[in-house]
């Protein structure tokens, strides 16, 4: 049977815990990594979006613990009392930052039940797409997972503090609205009240953003959903930007500020310099040099115009384009 937490309240994280908590009594609540039985003691690895803590069922210090951790399996969400000890000589883990400690169980209560699991909650994987996303709140679990949303709450943390600090508000516009003609098939909502009707789930916030540039907002911006219902060449049906918009500004105030907002995000996130301004190209340039305007810089292989050596020429294919007032590049 299940139990639930009534009484009980989290002390810390499974992350939190050190040698300054050595003799203290800690709750902790999670879900169990792994569960090993080694010679009538158990151990119990207990995870949460903090850390792993190791907990130890010893029956000679608690059987009740011991007895309710013999039946736990992967994934079983637990709570435990216990307290905090130094690991054994010679057993710390200075992988984990709670590698110096464990927690000697003293009770638990097990929250929640798990069936055998379709695949192991690790990074290396080796199992398809189709699997993962089945079982996507299992896929939630694994570590790099779990990194990606850190990231992305990092990434959308620093945009709003650097456009906060450059005189920016953050308006929100709204999902439902009049269907706008901006280049992509619109997703549509049967209207409930008005039968026959519908609302649009808008492309961009563009008419919106119109309204409040010309109300005199001058700087707006939101991290938004977008959607477009369009086929999945580059882009997904509904995607995240972080959307603005600038009243009595140049072209180079608008590439300065992300420029800007660019070097804040790595420097932040990665830890690493960029060097500003950034090398611009006029679309002329960027076609005659890489023949797209979206071109890979990286990629050093550029287009040259080779007409003045071949001025002289015999070959037909050159000559000919040549004497027409063509080029050859």
């Amino acid at each position: 049977m299940t139990e639930n937490i009534a009484g009980w309240r989290r002390s810390h994280c499974c992350g939190d815990l050190g040698g300054t908590h050595v003799g203290q009594t800690v709750t902790l609540m999670g879900w169990v990594q792994r569960s090993r039985d080694h010679g009538g003691v158990i151990f119990l690895d207990l995870r949460d979006r903090y850390g792993i803590t190791q907990v130890v069922c010893n029956p000679a210090l608690c059987k009740q613990a011991y007895e309710v951790a013999q039946d736990i399996r992967q994934e079983y969400v637990i709570a435990i009392q216990g307290k905090v000890g130094l690991r054994p000589e010679g057993t710390a883990n200075s992988k984990l930052a709670t590698g110096e400690i464990e927690v000697q169980a003293a009770a638990i209560r097990v929250l929640g039940k798990s069936k055998p699991l379709p695949f192991q909650i690790e990074d290396d994987l080796d199992t398809s797409e189709e699997v993962r996303l089945k079982y996507r709140y299992l896929d939630l679990r694994r570590p790099k997972v779990k990194d990606i949303m850190t990231l992305r709450h990092r990434v959308c943390q620093i945009v709003r503090q650097f456009l906060d600090s450059e005189g920016f508000l953050e308006i929100e516009t709204p999902f439902l609205t009049k269907s706008t003609p901006e280049g992509a098939r619109d997703y549509l909502v049967p209207s409930r009240v008005n039968p026959g009707t519908f609302y649009a789930l808008p492309q961009s916030p563009q008419l919106f953003k119109q309204i409040l540039m010309v109300a005199g907002y001058d700087k707006y911006f939101q991290i938004v959903r977008c959607f477009r219902d369009e086929d999945l060449a580059d882009r997904q049906p509904e995607f995240t930007q972080v959307d603005l918009e600038m009243s009595f500004v140049e072209q180079d105030d608008v590439m300065g500020l992300i420029e800007r907002l660019l070097a804040k995000l790595w420097a932040e996130v990665k830890g690493e310099t960029l060097h500003l301004p950034f090398p611009r190209l006029s679309y002329q340039d960027a076609q005659d040099r890489f023949g797209t305007d979206k071109p890979d810089t990286r990629f050093g292989l550029e287009i040259r115009d080779v007409s003045g050596a071949l001025s002289d020429t015999e070959c037909r294919v050159f000559r000919r384009v040549l004497d027409k007032g063509g080029v050859v590049r």
